[in-house]
């Protein structure tokens, strides 16, 4: 991360992102040295001098007004979660950082309660970070049924969903449209970074993926971010092949998210995840359980 720090790096890449013609500036035909808008053709746009957008830019202007905010969140052509996202920058920019070690985040007795009584609707609760803090049996088969079913509730040794989707090989296949699973999780976890700038877990994070994963690197320059609903991924699960599932995102109280897998009633997707869910149902009642599993 260079010096202009997370506000100035998501202002550079979104201008980046503009073409000149589709903002109505004129280029006159000329050849242009950098990519997107030039800060003076934003300020412009926005409203604001250049070296006030400049300052902005380079971190060090954090009083920037909410009227000034919408202005760049227009001039930007900002959606709802981008917007979100710039007013968090610029508050994160306001706030000194704290040192501090993160609480261990855990699911709620009434999360696990609402977990449970989906049994057969593949759930898994993520935390603010994309660590799996919880899953039940269906969605364990469905989303990961190559690890060990109750590795959540080991200390330290939980899954993380970023991780698996950029590093694990089983994950990578699952999904037919890797390129755009992947693109949601980052711009998830570029979101959750924002509301949380100076969390060392997240930074932590997104260092190991950008080291190990080239492709993760590329996607988190992109500064795209996301605040959640419902998407349709075509997974090629091993076991009961090609279904097209619909995830839905849920936000708790606390900031962590439940994913709720459902597949259109009548079709041959419903049908292969009624097979899987029964499968993974009857091997799990079949199967002994760790002391911490029983309920």
């Amino acid at each position: 991360m260079n010096a202009r720090g997370p506000l100035g790096e998501f202002l550079q890449a979104r201008r980046s992102q503009l073409r000149p013609e589709d903002t109505g500036v004129a280029t006159y035909g000329e050849r242009r040295r950098v990519r997107g808008l030039r800060r003076e053709e934003l300020a412009l746009l926005a409203g604001v001098s250049v070296s006030y957008y400049s300052r902005l830019e380079q971190g060090q202007a954090v009083n920037a007004s909410p009227e000034v905010l919408d202005a760049l969140a227009r001039a930007l052509r900002l959606d709802d979660a981008e917007r979100r996202h710039l007013g968090e920058l610029v508050a994160g920019t306001r706030r000194r950082p704290a040192v501090r070690r993160p609480a261990a985040e855990r699911a709620s007795p009434a999360v696990r309660q609402l977990v449970a009584t989906l049994g057969d609707v593949p759930v898994v609760v993520l935390g603010r970070r994309a660590d799996v803090l919880a899953w039940n049996t269906a969605g364990h088969a469905l989303f990961a049924g190559h690890l060990p079913p109750e590795i959540p509730e080991r200390p330290g040794q939980g899954p993380n969903m970023a991780r698996l989707v950029f590093l694990d090989a089983h994950t990578r296949d699952l999904y037919a449209d890797w390129p755009t699973k992947a693109r949601a999780v980052v711009a998830t976890l570029r979101m959750a970074s924002g509301q949380d700038p100076d969390d060392p877990l997240t930074a932590a994070l997104v260092g190991e993926l950008t080291v190990r994963s080239p492709e993760f690197a590329a996607m988190w320059a992109d500064h795209r971010v996301k605040a959640g609903g419902d998407t349709v991924h075509r997974m090629r699960h091993p076991l009961v092949g090609t279904m097209d599932v619909t995830q839905q995102t849920l936000r708790t109280e606390d900031g962590q998210t439940v994913v709720v897998a459902t597949t259109e009633p009548g079709s041959a997707s419903h049908a292969a995840m009624t097979l899987l869910v029964h499968g993974a149902v009857t091997t799990r009642a079949g199967a002994p359980q760790p002391p911490a599993m029983r309920a």
